[in-house]
């Protein structure tokens, strides 16, 4: 049985990979998937891992905020803001992020992230 801290720290270990594109260590479940503006966008525990690892969409990310939580039975919501790399007259890409992680009292790992994505440009 994982404890609510244990169920935050899997969402914020998946959080932090964002940044530091290490995610050997994020727990999720073989069958992980990952919604992202209505479409499948991660199909595996190992695809997402590699995704985050080494795929150009997650590559121009710099940076992301702390994380606020809030748990809710199984789920475990986190919303931050990441930043990209590129800049462009002194302004980045950035955006509000809204994920659901299921994440089981049963077994702690990641089983499905559902992601709400609002673009912006931060100065």
């Amino acid at each position: 049985m994982a404890t609510d801290e244990e169920r935050i720290a899997a969402a914020r270990a998946y959080i932090e990979a964002l940044a530091s594109h290490q995610a050997d260590d994020v727990p999720f479940a073989p069958g992980c998937t990952r919604i992202e503006f209505g479409i499948k966008t991660g199909f595996s525990g190992d695809q997402l891992r590699r995704d985050l690892n080494r795929a150009p969409q997650y590559k121009v990310i710099k940076a992301v905020s702390e994380p606020e939580f809030t748990v809710n039975g199984d789920e475990i919501r986190a919303q931050f803001e990441l930043v990209t790399k590129p800049t462009l007259a002194g302004r980045r890409v950035a955006a509000r992020i809204d994920e659901t992680f299921l994440i089981p009292v049963a077994d702690g790992k990641i089983h499905h992230i559902h992601a709400h994505v609002r673009p912006f440009i931060k100065r």
